[in-house]
């Protein structure tokens, strides 16, 4: 009989085509199970994938064969068993089980077979998360995220993390979630990028990665008010620059998803053909070009506005894969970005936004390199000047041109994986209405 230490000599499931015809323990949870009087089949999930357990009756010991009554739905579970090779099976193996071992009996699970409204799942997503469907989409964000970080880490460039509580605003006054800090008002991180700018005026090639925060009382399905997100700054670098660097990391982290997520793109049902036609170089136009692509689509757009959601389905939906607009309207954009200096109305702005109507996944920008035109930026904006006396200093020792953007994990993830909802992509989403689980 199986031990209570058993589990310590297991194997994953994702393992299991090593070991055909031999003797594996695994220790998992109950996802399923079913009987046909004589043979019960019991589905185990372990976290890396699901595969059917067989117990007969004429193989298993009688007290095996009977705990099949005993289990409910995500009962913890030790079993032992022989690999065997099923072409009927979604993986191609099942287990014949000639032990088993029951942790915990499960209390009734209340995520059934059923329908569940999205409410009822969000309220239980910490139950949630363990079926199919956010099984896939997570383990989908978490290839996002090991890609990133080779991406990164490949090119040489230096991870710097950057402070969660600030002095000041960074992408705008609106959107600050504001907090007591020791006698003084300090704010939630809505960006890294400018301790990242720092970052690269001593390493040259660095980036940022972690949670940012945005007040932003939006109902969209795009947004969340904590998300995740990774900044690269890099010295010397112009626009052109910048927006190369961006095709290129998409380029790298969709082909990552494709060659490592084929369970999990299947799961989700995701027509991967578009995803395999995003290939760098990207298709790029100009703010009054994609106005042009609008105005071809009887859509009534003044130029000096910014594009709404309806707006970035039309022009991203003229092309097969991600599209950059650059030189958007410096009305309308951060403080920090360079003006064109062939059109001071312009700053050297670009987004990225992604196909199949999933919108912008990337925003960046060559950044203003001049002590006094960034100076007169933060006045302009009316920006405390004590807030950023740091931030003019690295245009007072050594300034250089540089570049850089920011890419939001959740709609990275949301747009590969064909969700219909931004909130499926983080394990536990925080939105206007959800502060638990």
């Amino acid at each position: 009989m199986l031990d209570d230490k058993a589990y310590k000599s297991k194997i994953n499931i994702s393992e299991i085509a090593q070991y055909v015809g031999q003797e594996v323990t695994l220790a998992g949870w109950l996802y399923n199970k079913r009987s046909s009087g004589k043979i019960h089949f019991l589905l185990l999930r372990d976290g890396t994938n699901t595969i059917q357990c067989v117990v007969a009756k004429d193989a298993a010991p009688g007290e095996i064969f009977d705990t099949y009554n005993d289990l409910t739905l995500e009962s913890s579970l030790i079993v032992k068993g022989i690999v065997k090779e099923d072409k009927r099976s979604p993986i191609g193996f099942e287990i014949q089980v000639n032990d088993l071992k029951v942790i915990q009996i499960a209390e009734e699970y209340p995520i059934g077979k059923k329908e569940h409204g999205i409410d009822f799942l969000l309220d239980h997503r910490h139950l949630w998360m363990r079926s199919k469907r956010p099984f896939a989409v997570l383990r989908i964000r978490h290839q996002v995220v090991n890609a990133i970080r080779q991406f990164f880490n490949e090119r040489g460039f230096i991870l710097i993390d950057t402070p969660i509580f600030t002095p000041a605003a960074c992408e705008g006054t609106t959107t600050l979630f504001e907090t007591e800090y020791f006698g003084e008002t300090a704010f939630l991180a809505q960006s890294g990028q400018l301790y990242a700018e720092a970052g690269a005026m001593a390493f040259g090639k660095v980036y940022c990665f972690g949670p940012t925060f945005r007040a932003e009382k939006s109902k969209t399905r795009r947004h969340l008010t904590e998300f995740w997100m990774v900044e690269p700054e890099v010295a010397y670098f112009d626009l052109e620059d910048d927006m190369r660097l961006a095709e290129d990391f998409i380029t790298f982290i969709v082909q990552s998803v494709l060659e490592n997520c084929k369970m999990e793109l299947d799961i989700l049902e995701r027509d991967v053909e578009p995803l395999k036609k995003v290939v760098a170089p990207f298709p790029r136009i100009a703010y009054d070009e994609a106005i042009d692509i609008l105005k071809k689509n009887d859509i009534n757009f003044e130029w000096g506005g910014d594009f709404g959601g309806t707006d970035e389905t039309i022009i991203s939906s003229q092309f097969d894969r991600p599209v950059i607009i650059h030189r958007y309207p410096a009305a309308i954009k951060a403080f920090y970005m360079k003006r064109d200096p062939e059109n001071e109305k312009l700053a050297l702005a670009m987004d990225v936004l992604a196909p199949e109507g999933y919108g912008e996944i990337i925003g960046g920008s060559q950044r203003e390199d001049d002590y006094n035109a960034l100076l007169k930026r933060i006045q302009e904006h009316q920006l405390p000047r004590e807030a950023f006396e740091w931030y003019l200093d690295l245009r007072k020792y050594g300034s250089v041109p540089h570049a850089g953007f920011g890419m939001g994990i959740e709609r990275t993830v949301g747009w590969i994986c064909g969700t219909h909802h931004i909130r499926e992509t983080i394990p536990l989403p925080r939105t206007i209405y959800r502060l638990t689980p």
